[in-house]
């Protein structure tokens, strides 16, 4: 492997004695097994930060959506309130009232 790197592991004696039953039942060389559970750890470290972001955003879903409907909701009253006042100075009759002067200036 050019540009690789030596690794110096400590391992209790358990450890290395079940590192090496792993080894002789998947019939890998050392730096192999080593190099593919350093690699599996690491997706799995990905894996696991997407699924907590992802939980993240479906738990704030609701939240959000509630802001959303809150500011939606006063937005729909001022735009109807706002309309109202713009029927009301459409009126014909209307030529001296404070209304119309209101919403026209």
């Amino acid at each position: 492997m050019s540009g690789s790197k030596r690794l110096v592991v400590n391992l209790s004696e358990k450890l290395f004695n079940e590192f090496n039953e792993a080894l002789k039942k998947d019939s890998k060389k050392r730096s192999e097994f080593i190099r593919e559970a350093i690699v599996l750890y690491i997706e799995e470290k990905k894996r696991l930060s997407y699924e907590e972001m992802q939980k993240g955003y479906m738990e704030m879903a609701q939240l959000n959506l509630d802001l959303c409907e809150c500011g939606f909701e006063s937005d729909m009253k001022e735009l109807g309130e706002y309309e109202a006042m713009l029927s009301e100075s459409d009126l014909p009759d209307d030529t001296d009232s404070k209304t119309r002067r209101y919403i026209l200036c």
